[in-house]
C-alpha cells in the first residue's frame, strides 16, 4: 500500500458466512468438528474478489460453545486453521464467551471489529462487515463499519438498526460492496477541484 493509504476491511462472520452453518429448527450452530467443516463453492471466489480490491479479510466469530463446554477450543483452532489454508483471510478474531460472561469482545459489541482495525491499522469508516445474524450487523454498526447482512430467514431478531444493506448470499453481498465503492470514487471525482 501506498504511503498515506488507508487500509480497508471487510470484517466476516465465519458460521453462515465464509463456512456453512448448520440449522436446526430455523436457528444456525457452528460446525462441532473438524468433519463437519464445509465451505460452499462461491465463498473462495467471492474472498478472492475482495482481495483484489484491496481489502483486508478478518474473520470475527462469536464461539460460545467454548464457554458452555460443548465444543473444546483445540476443535475451534482446527477450524480456523483449516479456514485460513484454503481461504484468503488475514486474520481470525475469536470470542470464546457466553452472554452471561459480560466480555467487550461478543458481538454485538464491538470488541472483535475494534481489535481487528487495531492490529492491522484499518480504518473503520472505509471498511465493512458482512455477517448473517443481527448480533453481526450490531456490531459492525457499534464499530462504525458499513453492514451488509445475509438474510437467511433464521428464527430470531432483526438487527437494529437495520443493516445498511440486506442480502441473500455472500456474492450479492460483495456484489454491493464493489457498488458502493465505485460510488465512492465517483463521489470523489466531482469533489475534485
Amino acid at each position: 500500500m501506498g504511503v498515506g493509504r488507508k487500509v480497508r476491511a471487510v470484517f466476516l462472520d465465519r458460521d453462515g458466512v465464509v463456512n456453512r452453518q448448520i440449522v436446526r429448527d430455523g436457528r444456525p450452530y457452528p460446525p462441532a468438528s473438524l468433519g463437519e467443516l464445509e465451505i460452499p463453492e462461491p465463498v473462495r471466489p467471492a474472498l478472492d474478489r475482495l482481495k483484489a480490491a484491496g481489502f483486508r479479510l478478518i474473520v470475527v466469530t462469536n464461539q460460545p460453545d467454548v464457554a458452555r463446554g460443548t465444543i473444546p477450543p483445540a476443535t475451534v483452532e482446527a477450524i480456523h486453521e483449516a479456514l485460513k489454508a484454503r481461504l484468503p483471510l488475514d486474520d481470525i478474531l475469536v470470542c470464546p464467551h457466553d452472554d452471561a460472561d459480560n466480555c467487550k469482545c461478543r458481538k454485538p459489541k464491538p470488541g472483535l471489529v475494534l481489535e481487528g482495525a487495531a492490529r492491522h491499522a484499518v480504518d473503520l469508516g472505509g471498511s465493512y462487515l458482512i455477517g448473517d445474524r443481527w448480533r453481526d450487523v450490531e456490531a459492525g454498526h457499534n464499530a462504525g463499519v458499513r453492514t451488509v447482512f445475509l438474510d437467511y430467514g433464521y428464527r430470531e431478531r432483526s438487527p437494529q438498526p437495520a443493516a445498511t444493506a440486506t442480502v441473500k448470499t455472500l456474492t450479492e453481498a460483495v456484489d454491493w460492496i464493489e457498488s458502493d465503492l465505485r460510488g465512492e470514487q465517483r463521489r470523489a471525482v466531482r469533489e475534485l477541484p
